[in-house]
Parts: structure tokens; C-alpha cells; sequence
């Protein structure tokens, strides 16, 4: 099983809002190590939902329902993934809190923010869901 992080901006597509649908299409990402990361993801990958620009916070854990598929946003080759809820974590992880987590200075998060989807190492995932709890 692979670890992901996904952002979003509430405003655009919430956590609150999977929650609601229970689904999502993943779409609309258009930068290249994106879609190399969404045609990574694995049905049952889990994947941290960060909410980006208003909360700046690790809100939710996902699964991976579908891989990744052509984008049908798009007649060009991008590619979306459907994700469904899997757990709310009982306090969100701010970016402030990752940043001063030591086992956490390597991730993508920290090092390239405007990234929109990213790998996490198992252990890295863990800490996260782990501030969380």
C-alpha cells in the first residue's frame, strides 16, 4: 500500500463536502509530477486530505476507489483518480505543526507546497494520523 496527500482549498472542494458525497473525482490537476503521483495511487492507497490556503491542515484520511483514469475535464492527457472518505481526524494537523514535527521535514508538504498531490512515506503518514488522534 502507497501513502498520498492531496490538497484542496475549501472553498473549491471540502473535506466536509466528501464527507457529504461520499465520492469524488479527483480532476483537474494540471502539473506534471501530479499526474505522475495520481497515476501512482492504488485502489486502497490512503491518502491524507489537506485543506490548503484558508485552514492549511491534514482534515481527513481517503482510499483510493478508482485509478487513475483519462481526466474528464480535459481532451488532454491528465488523469484524475476517484477517492472515497475513509476516517475525520479528531483534530486537524496544521501545516504550522508539520513544519515543527523533526520526522516530517522531508515531505513535499514542507519542502515543495504548491505540489497538489504527494507520496508520504508509511512512517511520515503515520505521524501525521498520529497528531491527529
Amino acid at each position: 500500500m502507497n501513502h498520498w496527500l492531496v490538497k484542496s482549498e475549501p472553498s473549491t472542494y471540502s473535506w466536509e463536502k466528501l464527507l457529504k458525497e461520499g465520492k469524488a473525482v479527483w480532476d483537474g490537476v494540471r502539473n506534471f509530477a501530479a499526474r505522475k503521483n495520481l497515476r501512482g495511487m492504488k485502489v486502497g492507497d490512503l491518502v491524507l486530505f489537506y485543506h490548503s490556503n484558508e485552514d492549511k491542515a491534514v482534515v481527513g484520511i481517503a482510499k483510493v476507489q478508482k485509478e487513475a483514469y483519462q481526466d474528464p475535464t480535459t481532451k488532454e492527457d491528465w488523469s484524475a483518480v476517484d477517492l472515497i472518505p475513509h476516517k475525520s481526524l479528531k483534530k486537524q494537523v496544521t501545516l504550522e505543526q508539520v513544519k515543527a514535527e523533526k520526522k516530517l521535514q522531508n515531505i513535499y508538504l514542507v519542502r515543495q507546497g504548491r505540489l497538489s498531490v504527494m507520496p508520504l512515506e508509511k512512517g511520515e503518514f503515520d505521524c501525521i494520523v498520529a497528531m491527529g488522534s
